[in-house]
């Protein structure tokens, strides 16, 4: 009886405490998932009652739609340079930002607030200092890199991608390296440098090893983040010029609501979640497997 009594009592503070939660995930993410791995194996048009089974079929298209893994590989090359980019330039920037500096909160503050502007809103700022500020910034002082837009080519558009996703991630990955340096030991530091440990040898054999789980969070989320860009995208280059920068969610975006094939759209768009969940899976257990304890 007393222990129906003590399962009871640890059932109501469960639901009392995780229950909501539980609920809202469930209803937010679990139930929509469900039904939309169900809607992959529909010819549904996105507005029709009508919803005709035609199994495999749209995963059969997919795998013909040869714009679809265009955009999958571009999004591939994107995201493998901007995560590169993003958390090289964090980690230096943490690095300098723990070194007691002046002003050194004040600085982080201000790589952090990138990170607060919307992807739309952003694109268009950038669309707007590549394709005025800088174009007027080269009759002033002559850089040929400037003499046209850089969104006017494929190769300057998608490095324009890379570099603005960089700039708006690199203040978010910041704060996470930042916690990083600081859950470092310092008595760890100090023994180092008694024993005669430069600052090159500390930072490469006690700093970096103690800091995996920084670089497996940031990494992680950059990727995932990365992966799903649709707001930048469409902003900043819309896709082109002559879909150079289209990405796989525009892509699947088009797909779905513009050419009314939500089947196959959703089945694109599962098929990009599980290339996402082996890349970001191999990441995190790789990441894991390097990890020391203080």
């Amino acid at each position: 009886m007393k222990s129906k009594e003590k399962f009871s009592s640890k059932l109501g503070t469960f639901l009392l405490f995780a229950g909501p939660a539980v609920i809202s995930f469930v209803l937010v993410v679990m139930l929509p998932m469900v039904y939309g791995i169900y809607l992959t194996f529909t010819s549904w048009d996105g507005f029709s009652d009508a919803k005709p089974f035609v199994g495999i079929a749209n995963y059969i298209s997919v795998f013909k739609d040869v714009a679809f893994w265009t955009s999958l590989w571009i999004t591939v090359k994107y995201v493998f340079l901007s995560v590169i980019f993003i958390n090289v330039i964090a980690f230096c920037l943490a690095y300098l930002l723990t070194s007691g500096i002046k002003g050194q909160n004040f600085l982080r503050a201000g790589f952090f607030t990138p990170n607060l502007i919307g992807g739309i809103v952003l694109g268009y700022i950038w669309q707007f200092i590549f394709s005025r500020v800088l174009v007027d910034l080269n009759s002033i002082l002559n850089l040929p890199i400037f003499a046209k837009s850089w969104l006017s080519s494929p190769q300057g558009a998608f490095a324009a991608m890379v570099i603005v996703t960089t700039w708006q991630y690199s203040g978010y990955m910041l704060l996470i390296y930042i916690s990083g340096f600081v859950s470092v030991p310092q008595d760890l530091i100090e023994a180092a440098k008694i024993d005669g440990g430069t600052s090159g040898q500390i930072t490469r054999h006690i700093t970096m090893p103690m800091m995996v789980p920084a670089f497996v969070t940031c990494i992680f989320l950059s990727l995932t983040r990365c992966f799903k860009v649709y707001d930048l995208n469409l902003a900043l280059t819309a896709g082109g010029p002559y879909d150079s920068t289209k990405m796989a969610a525009m892509h699947i975006y088009t797909q779905a609501f513009e050419n009314h094939l939500y089947g196959i759209g959703q089945a694109e768009a599962l098929v990009l979640f599980l290339v996402m969940g082996i890349i970001a899976f191999i990441q995190i257990s790789v990441g894991k497997s390097k990890e020391v304890e203080a």
